[in-house]
């Protein structure tokens, strides 16, 4: 995207303005121009107190139409649950081989899936995995026994979210090449996951806030009672 257009397109975008989730939809595909199939990003305040540790909110949720991209999976396993990982179509499958190839520098996976019985292996390697937000974890359902369905999952297409500043949830929602009618879909999903998580101590509003964007194109703030008409939906 040539830099001109790029700052056209930021100035039909008003940062102090809320717009209906269509309007974004449609900034957000006029601001796609690059050569790639830019992603389309979710930003949700939340109104949760990030300094308490009961309101913090982390969890995953498989999207109705994926991500757009098949994420390589590593799981650590043995006996039987190999077998399982191997059948749900996991990419790499070990214990204390994945470990010294991890200590070796390598990192060639998207997601690492866990049982609970291999978690002391893992644990290994957890000072390299957990910076980079790949340390298997049971809020995220990449801790379990339940393997098979656990790599089918993540190959579906899961979207994995935690707050971080100021209660804010970042995660993606797919690819602008899906059309506004799934993104939509997935737009939904999200927000009833986070929604299943709101802390028992959260008081007050919960969904404060939410901006919509591509890869490369502006933030289109939205109007908070679009959130409800979409959940409502």
């Amino acid at each position: 995207m040539s830099g001109k257009k790029q700052k056209d397109i930021r100035k039909q975008v008003n940062p102090d303005k809320k717009y209906s989730i269509d309007e974004a939809f449609t900034f957000i595909k006029k601001g796609a121009t690059s050569k790639f199939d830019e992603a389309v990003d979710v930003a949700i305040r939340l109104g949760v107190d990030i300094k308490q540790s009961n309101q913090q909110v982390r969890g995953a949720v498989v999207l109705p139409h994926g991500l757009g991209k098949t994420a390589k999976v590593l799981v650590f396993a043995k006996g039987e649950k190999v077998k399982e990982a191997e059948k749900a179509g996991a990419d790499f499958i070990g214990a204390d081989d994945l470990v010294a190839k991890i200590n070796g520098g390598w990192l060639g996976f998207d997601v690492a899936v866990a049982t609970p019985d291999m978690m002391g292996v893992v644990g290994k390697v957890a000072k390299i995995l957990g910076p980079k937000g790949l340390m298997p974890n049971p809020k995220l359902g990449t801790v379990t026994f339940e393997v098979e369905r656990a790599v089918k999952e993540i190959k579906a297409g899961k979207a994995e979210f935690k707050t971080e500043k100021a209660g804010i949830v970042h995660a993606s929602i797919g690819k602008v090449s899906f059309g506004e009618a799934k993104l939509k879909d997935n737009l939904r999903a999200l927000l009833e996951g986070v929604r299943r998580l709101k802390p028992p101590s959260s008081k007050g509003v919960y969904f404060q806030g939410l901006a919509l964007s591509s890869t490369m194109g502006p933030g289109v703030r939205i109007e908070a009672a679009e959130m409800a008409r979409l959940l409502e939906a």
